[in-house]
């Protein structure tokens, strides 16, 4: 039933059946075969299941049923209609531990943690964590952070931590280490030389396949490129 949404969900008192009622006749085949090759196993269509979370509205109760269904289409719905500040700290070190589908782990951290009174808790004590997937979270949080918020940051010391560690990383953790690299080279003119210097010596997405229009991740590449649109040269 790709293209439509169901009618049958219409806000507060909803409950968890009814809404995987909605999410099951919102599954297209052809959507899961595109996300099964990016590892995520659901298919419905993300503009669908935004309409679907603008019928809901907020609910933070139906929000953590859908999370604990283990389901990714009814997880990554929970994200759009949770409030994110009401989540308490233990709770999200969980439900990170929890999110093993890449779309799910992305949205979890960008909608929700992000946005939480925890995130910088949560940062310190993720981004050096065994666990590479919880580490790439809190790689994440401090790329928000080298952007947005540096002050008491050790910048240098990152960059230590990228040259030793960011070539031998599982996938996952090494995209969110190469985010930061690029992250303190566009953000920090003081280390930009060293930021580019690194990412042309590790090589690290280098060959990456990026479509016609877009930035390549290659970190060098990324970071001459949004300085150069940041100054117009």
């Amino acid at each position: 039933m790709s293209g439509t949404t169901t009618a049958g969900t219409t806000g507060a008192g909803t409950t968890v059946p009814e809404v995987m009622a909605d999410l099951a006749a919102l599954e297209d085949p052809r959507v899961r075969a595109v996300n099964e090759r990016h590892g995520d196993d659901h298919g419905v269509n993300l503009g669908n299941l935004r309409a679907l979370a603008k019928r809901l509205r907020t609910q933070q109760d139906l929000a953590r049923e859908l999370w604990a269904t283990g389901d990714t289409a009814a997880r990554l719905l929970s994200l759009l209609i949770c409030r994110p500040k009401a989540f308490e700290r233990d709770e999200l070190d969980a439900m990170v531990r929890q999110a093993r589908v890449p779309k799910v782990h992305d949205w979890l951290v960008n909608y929700v943690v992000k946005k939480s009174p925890h995130s910088e808790e949560l940062r310190t004590a993720w981004w050096a964590d065994p666990d590479p997937v919880v580490a790439s979270a809190g790689w994440a949080l401090t790329s928000e952070r080298v952007r947005k918020s540096p002050e008491g940051l050790d910048l240098a010391g990152l960059l230590d931590v990228i040259e030793a560690r960011m070539t031998e990383a599982p996938d996952r953790l090494q995209w969110a280490m190469n985010t930061c690299l690029a992250q303190i080279g566009i953000e920090h003119a003081e280390l930009r030389t060293r930021a580019l210097d690194i990412g042309k010596r590790l090589g690290v997405l280098e060959d990456y396949p990026t479509p016609p229009g877009c930035t390549s991740p290659f970190a060098p590449i990324w970071i001459t490129e949004m300085v150069r649109r940041r100054h117009g040269t």
